[in-house]
């Protein structure tokens, strides 16, 4: 229990020190910003209350906010995914999800892909949503979200393959 609470902590400081030193300087054409902290919502475990993950969604995204001074908006789009995610793991991975069985290193490729996308699509569209905070700017909403979304799960990918663990 104590090795798995230190490995999702170092997660924790580790995603806010690469968004916050790193990505957060990407702004690629006004468009392009790769917001990769959401894997930790993505990569907590299953088992654990829906109440502990929108927290540590809330606290995750507050201390985003703090960083870039954007008044709450990272903390609300990160509470959104942290309620929204048993509904998209369960459309993600099925019967799979059902069974609590969920591990990461032994999805096909494509499950994995379908739930980093619809989480990264959902979080940025209501990041960027309360950023623009406008109806009549929805196509800048919906270009902003189109060309992050890319990014940030390109960025998804290819962090967790490379710091996946194989298991035989």
């Amino acid at each position: 229990m104590n090795s798995i609470f230190s490995i999702h902590t170092v997660r924790f400081i580790t995603l806010v020190i690469v968004q916050v030193l790193i990505l957060n300087h990407i702004n690629f054409m006004g468009y392009i910003n790769p917001y990769i902290y959401i894997l930790f919502i993505a990569l907590f475990p299953i088992k654990h209350n829906r109440i502990i993950v929108m927290l540590l969604g809330f606290l995750l995204g507050l201390i985003i906010d703090l960083f870039m001074d954007t008044g709450g908006i990272h903390a609300g789009a990160s509470v959104f995914i942290a309620y929204l995610r048993p509904t998209i793991l369960k459309s993600s991975f099925g019967t799979v999800y059902e069974h609590q069985s969920v591990r990461f290193s032994n999805i096909d490729f494509g499950s994995k892909l379908t739930y980093f996308t619809l989480l990264t699509v959902l979080h940025h569209f209501v990041l960027f949503s309360l950023e623009i905070f406008s109806i009549s700017k929805i196509l800048l909403i919906l270009q902003k979200t189109l060309f992050s979304s890319i990014f940030t799960i390109l960025l998804s990918v290819i962090v967790t393959i490379i710091f996946s663990r194989k298991t035989k």
